[in-house]
């Protein structure tokens, strides 16, 4: 039986699918075997891009979205997260950083961008950190200078599913969606289930 996305990462999709970009899902990376903070042991796990999309109209930093999906149903809270990565914490049964070795481990950091370049040919892209639910500044995250540098300088903005469902459905006809996930919001529309704002 095939393996679905999360369902996070398939509004994610159809997110990005209804703005024109072709996706990609679970793109593997790692350190290079030759940097020199590789360690054998540690470092050979692939960890995964969860989504690449891929504009072929835009420019800049909006033509590659780059998305890491934490669909934790207690919601995320920006500042709680930095400081459980600072301070060395175990948060869902691992060490914080673990979470976000591309934004907190340079060789990480590197074997991340080198993966988006080897599927997109840029490196400039945007990063976007999706969440079930947001509690908290989003700002603290997005403007935090060491998760910057880790992304070459590249923006890193946060987006909850509230928010990409809300413009999915804005956008949605009454043609027939051509993804499940698309299908599905037609019909919350169809018997009045609109997300409605805040």
């Amino acid at each position: 039986m095939a393996t679905k996305e999360d369902i996070l990462e398939q509004i994610v999709e159809e997110y990005l699918v209804h703005k024109g970009y072709f996706v990609q899902h679970n793109i593997k990376f790692l350190p290079r075997k030759d940097h020199p903070d590789f360690v054998l042991n540690q470092d050979s796990n692939h960890s995964d891009i969860d989504v690449i999309g891929f504009h072929p109209r835009l420019e800049g930093d909006e033509k590659v979205i780059v998305v890491s999906c934490k669909s934790w149903q207690s919601g995320f809270n920006p500042r709680s997260e930095i400081s459980a990565i600072e301070s060395g914490k175990i948060r869902r049964g691992r060490q914080a950083w673990q979470a976000f070795r591309e934004l907190t481990v340079p060789k990480w950091s590197e074997g991340f961008r080198r993966a988006v370049y080897e599927a997109t040919a840029s490196e400039r892209f945007t990063y976007l950190t999706a969440v079930a639910r947001l509690s908290g500044d989003r700002s603290a995250w997005e403007t935090y200078e060491p998760f910057q540098t880790a992304l070459g300088g590249n923006p890193l903005r946060i987006i909850t599913f509230r928010e990409m469902v809300q413009e999915i459905q804005a956008k949605l006809t009454t043609t027939l969606a051509s993804t499940e996930v698309g299908r599905m919001l037609q019909m919350f529309l169809a018997a009045d289930m609109k997300v409605k704002d805040d």
